[in-house]
């Protein structure tokens, strides 16, 4: 039979994550937006109470939590700040090809680390050229000894800069397409690595995107994850895992524009009478609820799919690019039932818009989910 309760450990840590939400992340959400800032304080306090790099397993020093569990922490996350989310779940990212491709001695010696303090992975796939052709990368890394020498440009990098360590995706050949690629460990301090803040950026402002530039960057050869060619599989392996939290973290946007239309619709007054007696409005958020519930139960399931080994790739395109599309119109929605105001910053909704429309491009874009999607039913 089925049983979509949780456990109690999961209910506490919901509420965890609930809790850290509305203490540590509500109350500056809009601040960082502004400054366009990464609050270090958010990423030191996820760390004390235990809501940073949740993936990281027993035996290098971490909790070890499932996918299930990254979704239900990455649900309340965002319900404060999808880009703070980014921030948080961007490491799980970065974490996730170590886990994939690399032994459980790399596992301790890469990942051990990052539970010891508040720190931060990347994951450093996309160029400025191919976007989500993995196969047709440009970076390129040439074996000189026992030493890896990486060159070449990344874009659109999450934590790109601060991250202690980002797993890079280069190729050996440039015309020998994804069996030439390979998945390398580097540190943040590697000579030659430097990066370049992305400014200006529509939403998910307050998490840090960047370039980051490899001019003869060496790193040894026991940084390598898995074997030559491995790379692609590395990085597609990872993408269908990772998918899971933007589903989630797109419901808990949605979860925070329903709350917040809810409430305005309450208070605001026409012709003598709350908006929320029109039906308009109740048809408004009605279809808010019946996404969020709907793609909540999608997310879940492909979290279930990945905690029990089975496959899920399908599952986790279908859930990333329903769940990204739900909440991008559940936040126009949100903005339409508060008029003029939801066009201003005094409400949190015009942020929700901006926000999540991210989740329909990053990880993917939901174009690339389809295909994935389309490809499962082909085949």
């Amino acid at each position: 039979m089925l049983d979509f309760s949780l456990t109690d450990e999961q209910r506490q840590l919901q509420q965890l994550a609930r809790d850290f939400t509305r203490k540590e992340i509500i109350p500056i959400a809009s601040e960082y937006d502004q400054r366009e800032e990464l609050p270090w304080q958010v990423v030191e306090k996820a760390h004390e109470v235990g809501l940073l790099n949740v993936g990281v397993p027993e035996h290098a020093g971490g909790l070890g939590l499932g996918m299930f569990e990254e979704a239900l922490i990455g649900e309340e996350i965002a319900y404060g700040c999808m880009g703070i989310f980014t921030v948080l779940m961007a490491s799980e990212l970065g974490i996730t090809p170590i886990l994939v491709g690399g032994t459980e001695e790399q596992q301790k010696r890469f990942l051990g680390p990052l539970v010891e303090r508040p720190a931060l992975a990347a994951f450093g796939l996309s160029e400025p050229g191919n976007g989500s052709d993995a196969a047709a990368m440009q970076t390129t890394a040439v074996l000189d000894g026992d030493e890896w020498v990486i060159n070449g440009t990344k874009m659109w990098i999450s934590n790109g800069g601060i991250a202690d360590i980002t797993v890079v995706f280069a190729t050996t050949d440039r015309s020998g397409g994804y069996k030439a690629t390979v998945a390398l460990v580097v540190p943040k301090d590697a000579p030659g690595l430097s990066y370049n803040k992305i400014k200006h950026k529509m939403g998910q402002r307050a998490s840090l995107t960047s370039e980051l530039v490899f001019e003869n960057v060496r790193v040894p050869r026991d940084h390598q994850l898995g074997g030559l060619g491995d790379g692609f599989r590395i990085a597609m392996k990872t993408l269908d895992k990772t998918r899971v939290p933007v589903a989630a973290g797109s419901v808990g946007v949605a979860r925070r524009a329903l709350d917040e239309s809810v409430k305005y619709a309450k208070e605001r007054e026409t012709f003598g009478k709350p908006i929320t007696t029109y039906q308009a409005i109740q048809f408004k958020l009605a279809e808010m609820l019946m996404g969020i519930e709907t793609g909540r139960l999608m997310t879940w399931k492909a979290a279930w799919l990945v905690d029990t080994g089975k496959p899920h790739g399908t599952e986790a395109a279908i859930a990333k690019a329903y769940c990204s599309e739900m909440a991008f119109d559940a936040a126009n929605e949100a903005i339409q039932i508060h008029g003029g105001y939801g066009y201003v910053g005094e409400y949190p909704v015009e942020k929700l818009l901006r926000d999540v429309k991210l989740n329909q491009i990053y990880e993917g874009t939901n174009e690339i989910q389809r295909l994935v999607i389309a490809r499962s039913i082909l085949k």
